[in-house]
C-alpha cells in the first residue's frame, strides 16, 4: 500500500520523471540525502532504475577532513533556498447500484448488487536538493577512504555506487485510506474470492510518518584511487532505455532473459520445486517475508563468501536449508534467480499477486501464460487501436477462470474486449512483462511431476 502512495504522489506532483518511489515504508530512512545506494540489474519488465539500500552515508566512507567537516553541513538548513514545500491531495468517491455487464471474450456476465469506494489522502511535502557547489567543495577537500570495508567489498564484486541527492518527504504525519464496501454479488476488489454474499467492507489504511521519504533521486558516485565525482550526465542510451516500452520485437528478447536469468531453476529435481514454490507463494502472500527474503539473497551476492543463511520462518526454512546444499556458484546462479523473480513480482500489485495464488490452486496458469504471451507478440506499446486475441487461449472451463484472468490482465494495462480484441489502457505496459514472468515461474514451479 505504501508502494501505491509513493506512486500516486509523483504521479500527482508531475515530478515522476527522474525520481524513483521509495516501495516499503520500512526502507524510507535508507534514501535520505548523502545516502549511499546500489542499482539493481535492470530487466525489459523493469527498464527504469532501481536501487537498493546500503547501511552508509557518504560521510561514513570518506577520509577525514583537516576541519574534520561533516557533510551534514550539505542539508538543506531550512532557510529555503534548497527546500521547497507544498501539499497534495486527491480524493475519489464513487457508488454504483443495479447491474452491470461484465464483458468477456465468448462471455457476457451480469453482476447485481451495489458497490461504494471511497479513497482520500491530503499530504504536505518537502523537497530537498543538497547543493551542487556545496558537493564540489567537498570534493576537493576529503577524499574516499579506500580501505573502508564497504568499498574494498564494491571493487571485490566490481559494482557501482551512487548517492541520493534530491529527496521528497512528508513534512508531517499523514494518514492514507482505502474502503470499499460491496452488497450482493458485485465483483469489485478482486481478491483471493470474488462473490460476496450479504455486504462485505473492506478497508485498507496507512500512517506515513513525518520525514518519511517518499521518493528520491540518485547519482553514480564514480570512485578512481580515492578521489571521487558524481556523474551529473549518464549516457543517453540508458534514458531512452528507462522511456522505452514494450512491443513486439521484445518478445524474444523477453524470453531469452527469463531463461537465462531462471535456467539453474530448471536443473532442480522435483522435491526442490515443491520447496522453492512453497517460499515463492508465502512471499506472495507476506510483504514482511517478501522483504526477509529479497535482503537475504541480496546478502548472498554481495558477500559470497561470507553468509549465513537462517531465518525464524517456517515458510522460508525449508528454501534457505536447501541452500546449503549448493556450491558457491550454483548458490550465487540461485540467489541471481531468485532476485530476478522477486523484481518482477514486486511490479505486480497486491491484488495482482493474490489472483495469480488463485490461478496457481484452479490450475490455470500454463494457459494464462500462453495468452499473455499472445498479447505480447503485438506491438501494444504503440498499438492505439484494438488487436486480436486467441480466443482459444481464454476458454476456460469455469466462468470464474475467466474472471480471474480478465481482471489479472487488465491490472496491466491491457484490456479484454467482449468481441475477443483487447487494448492498451495505459501507454507504459512493461507489467504485462512482468506477469509474463512471474507466470512463466510459477508454471515451472508447478510441474513437480
Amino acid at each position: 500500500m505504501f508502494k501505491k502512495v509513493t506512486k500516486s504522489v509523483l504521479n500527482q506532483t508531475g515530478e515522476a520523471r527522474g525520481l524513483v518511489p521509495v516501495h516499503s515504508i520500512f526502507d524510507h530512512e535508507r534514501f535520505r540525502p548523502l545516502c549511499l545506494v546500489r542499482r539493481k540489474r535492470k530487466a525489459i519488465f523493469h527498464p527504469s532504475p532501481s536501487y537498493r539500500q546500503t547501511c552508509f552515508k557518504l560521510n561514513d566512507v570518506l577520509l577525514p577532513g583537516e576541519d574534520a567537516e561533516s557533510t551534514e553541513s550539505l542539508f538543506p538548513n531550512g532557510d529555503g533556498q534548497d527546500s521547497t514545500q507544498f501539499t497534495v491531495q486527491a480524493s475519489t468517491r464513487d457508488r454504483i447500484d443495479g447491474s452491470l455487464s461484465l464483458p468477456i471474450i465468448s462471455t457476457s456476465v451480469d453482476v447485481k448488487g451495489a458497490a461504494s469506494l471511497f479513497k482520500g489522502w491530503s499530504i504536505k511535502l518537502e523537497k530537498d536538493l543538497v547543493p551542487a557547489k556545496a558537493l564540489e567543495a567537498l570534493r576537493n577537500k576529503r577524499k574516499i577512504n579506500m580501505d573502508h570495508s564497504f568499498i574494498q567489498q564494491l571493487k571485490k564484486t566490481e559494482q557501482n555506487l551512487y548517492v541520493v541527492l534530491e529527496t521528497i518527504k512528508a513534512s508531517e504525519e499523514t494518514s492514507y485510506e482505502e474502503s470499499t464496501e460491496v452488497e450482493g454479488s458485485f465483483m469489485t476488489q478482486f481478491y483471493a474470492k470474488f462473490y460476496a454474499k450479504g455486504i462485505r467492507e473492506n478497508k485498507q489504511s496507512i500512517t506515513i510518518p513525518k520525514d518519511c521519504t517518499l521518493a528520491f533521486r540518485a547519482l553514480q558516485l564514480c570512485i578512481t584511487d580515492g578521489s571521487w565525482y558524481l556523474d551529473y550526465f549518464p549516457e543517453v542510451h540508458e534514458l531512452l532505455l528507462a522511456s522505452d516500452g514494450f512491443s513486439s520485437g521484445k518478445l524474444r528478447t523477453l524470453e531469452e532473459e527469463v531463461k537465462n536469468s531462471c535456467q539453474i531453476l530448471s536443473e532442480l529435481s522435483s522435491d526442490l520445486f515443491v520447496v522453492f514454490l512453497k517460499a515463492i507463494k508465502a512471499v506472495m502472500r507476506d510483504r514482511n517475508l517478501f522483504q526477509e527474503l529479497s535482503q537475504k539473497m541480496e546478502a548472498v551476492l554481495d558477500e559470497p563468501d561470507i553468509w549465513e543463511l537462517k531465518t525464524d520462518t517456517p515458510d522460508l526454512e525449508d528454501l534457505l536449508i536447501s541452500l546449503h546444499n549448493f556450491s558457491r556458484d550454483h548458490l550465487l546462479q540461485l540467489a541471481e534467480a531468485i532476485t530476478y523473480i522477486l523484481d518482477a513480482l514486486d511490479e505486480l500489485t497486491e491484488d495482482q499477486l493474490l489472483l495469480l495464488l488463485e490461478s496457481l490452486e484452479d490450475k490455470i496458469v500454463s494457459q494464462q501464460l500462453k495468452l499473455v504471451e499472445n498479447i505480447l507478440e503485438h506491438d501494444i506499446e504503440h498499438r492505439k487501436e484494438h488487436f486480436s486475441v486467441d480466443a482459444s487461449l481464454f476458454s476456460f472451463s469455469q466462468e470464474k477462470e475467466q474472471e480471474l484472468t480478465t481482471a489479472m490482465v487488465e491490472m496491466s494495462g491491457v484490456k479484454l474486449q467482449e468481441d475477443g480484441t483487447a487494448v492498451c489502457t495505459e501507454a507504459a505496459t512493461t507489467t504485462v512483462a512482468a506477469l509474463y514472468v512471474s507466470l512463466y515461474i510459477l508454471n515451472l514451479l508447478s510441474n513437480s511431476d
